[in-house]
């Protein structure tokens, strides 16, 4: 597999691309429980398939290089990115999984997406595994998807590059009081800990979809909610987490900042920090994050890089 220091991409590939749309590219027909039955009877379908499942499931959109790497963090061997697919293929043509690729424009996408199919729920609740999954799930918009897309490769950046890295969360909820509002956080959770001490980091993902710029207000007044009014346990945060927004680029980054601005929406109860999808692939996390200072000479913004000593190996 490619080692994420030797991708020479300029785009985000979870980047928002102009007349995008979601394509199948599963299969069509009908596989009975019994067919999927026989296969595991005769080792076709094995643990290693089961365990594929569950990350399915848990990140309910995934590509084959996050689930690569997130079998490898659980210290399950794929063997290679070839027979990893093959056991996708599998899984796909039992109508255990299915699968997508976006089309625009500029042509296919070079990935696929994975998410679970019925059989699926039923082989994971036959294991007593949690599956709220339902059809409808599979029919969420191209901007949604690749929202979870850049919140996975973050998780998983955390996972395999800071020391620190604790736990994670892949849909966090959080409440907004006065509003009376539960949102999700679309980046996903991770908590950090180092010498007894922890610290939660939210993410929440920014795409340069159609109204992207009333959406982020939209959501930064939750967020303002949540961190005006918060106590200790508020939705299971033992102290306020720290906010990240994930943009698409550095451009991008500069975008929201003044959305937020424009709108008043800025958070004074802690610092906001930015970064992008691609700052991910860096060998080191410690120099991924920056933040805007107002300049009190100038009254202007100015970008700050955030070095954070916590995020390095």
């Amino acid at each position: 597999m490619i080692e994420d220091n030797e991708i020479k991409a300029q785009v985000s590939p979870f980047a928002i691309r102009e007349g995008e749309i979601k394509t199948f590219d599963g299969k069509d027909g009908y596989v009975s429980m019994n067919q999927i039955v026989h296969k595991i009877n005769i080792g076709h379908i094995t643990d290693i398939h089961f365990a594929i499942l569950e990350l399915v499931n848990e990140f309910e959109f995934i590509t084959s290089r996050q689930l690569y790497q997130m079998l490898e963090i659980k210290g399950i061997d794929p063997k290679s990115q070839d027979k990893l697919n093959n056991k996708l293929e599998q899984l796909v043509k039992s109508k255990i999984l299915t699968r997508y690729y976006f089309t625009s424009e500029e042509g296919k996408g070079i990935y696929r997406i994975y998410c679970l199919e019925k059989m699926g729920k039923y082989l994971l609740n036959s294991k007593e595994i949690e599956c709220k999954w339902q059809p409808s799930d599979n029919t969420k918009p191209v901007p949604m998807i690749k929202k979870r897309l850049a919140g996975n490769q973050t998780i998983i950046a955390y996972l395999r590059k800071v020391k620190a890295f604790d736990s994670y969360i892949v849909k966090p909820s959080i409440t907004a009081k006065v509003a009376g509002k539960v949102f999700k956080a679309t980046g996903g959770c991770v908590k950090l800990t180092k010498n007894n001490k922890s610290i939660q980091f939210l993410f929440e993902v920014i795409r340069r979809e159609e109204d992207w710029e009333k959406k982020l207000v939209d959501k930064m007044k939750l967020y303002k909610d949540f961190y005006e009014n918060f106590v200790q346990m508020d939705s299971g945060f033992q102290t306020m987490p720290q906010l990240i927004l994930i943009c698409e680029d550095e451009k991008h980054t500069v975008e929201a900042f003044k959305e937020i601005v424009k709108n008043q929406v800025e958070i004074p109860q802690i610092k906001l920090y930015f970064t992008t999808d691609l700052k991910q692939n860096s060998d080191t996390l410690e120099n991924t994050l920056i933040e805007f200072k107002l300049d009190e000479k100038t009254n202007k913004y100015k970008v700050e890089n955030v070095e954070l000593k916590l995020l390095g190996m």
